[in-house]
């Protein structure tokens, strides 16, 4: 009985070492794959592929509207939107800010409670490029854990100007859109250099719920926090 508890015991921690071997390559391998994207422009990104794959259910001949921009070929005033909509603190964290995820969790709580389902993140833009880039849009705390860890991967590796840049380039805009090009493109045919402090807070104000707003570009919220991001702009600094 005893020899058959050891032998258990033995093959037990031989498989723990095997998956935690199995993580720290996993670890590795995402990242290899940051490291190249510091100095390296992605085609796509995880999330564009699952929305590609989710259109084409019921269009085969559904395709993205994306195209690579440059960092100095986003309008100032764009960067500055997003940073001010997002994460005014962008330049400033390491990646996490833990008092907004803090806030978020207990804000969105109180609204479960209440039997609402407003929710609020407490994400940072770097949180939000790592979500965007590697990870499935599902809600689990593996997703989240390793969402971080991607996150003081990327700012490790990459300067905030290298990280907004990314970030800019491969947001959703719209059902099908991605990237500050092809929404510029899209919604006021212009260039993303060209685009007015206006247009570029009212893009910032579309992107909690880009595709929604693709379709009703004119409600009263979003004409009010269009104008809420205007004010705000000023305050911010970009990379």
């Amino acid at each position: 009985m005893a020899a058959r508890r050891l032998k258990l015991v033995k093959v037990a921690g031989v498989s723990l070492l095997l998956g935690f071997a199995a993580l720290l390559l996993y670890q590795f391998g995402l990242f290899v794959m940051v490291l190249m994207l510091s100095v390296r422009d992605p085609g796509s990104s995880a999330f564009m592929d699952a929305t590609l794959s989710r259109l084409q259910e019921s269009n085969p001949k559904a395709a993205l509207r994306y195209q690579w921009v440059p960092y100095d070929k986003i309008n100032s005033s764009l960067k500055r939107a997003v940073i001010a909509s997002e994460d005014a603190n962008f330049t400033d964290h390491e990646g996490v800010e833990w008092d907004a995820i803090r806030k978020a969790w207990e804000y969105n709580r109180q609204q479960a409670s209440d039997g609402k389902n407003k929710m609020r993140g407490g994400s940072t833009i770097t949180q939000q490029l790592a979500k965007n880039l590697f990870l499935s849009g599902s809600r689990s705390y593996w997703r989240k854990g390793q969402e971080l860890v991607l996150t003081y991967m990327i700012e490790l590796v990459m300067d905030k100007a290298r990280i907004l840049e990314l970030y800019l380039n491969i947001a959703q805009w719209g059902g099908n859109v991605f990237g500050a090009e092809a929404a510029a493109q899209h919604y006021y045919r212009v260039s993303a250099a060209a685009l007015s402090p206006h247009q570029a807070a009212q893009l910032a104000a579309m992107l909690p719920n880009p595709a929604y707003y693709d379709i009703h570009r004119n409600t009263t919220y979003l004409r009010a926090r269009t104008s809420t991001i205007l004010k705000r702009m000023r305050l911010v600094d970009i990379p």
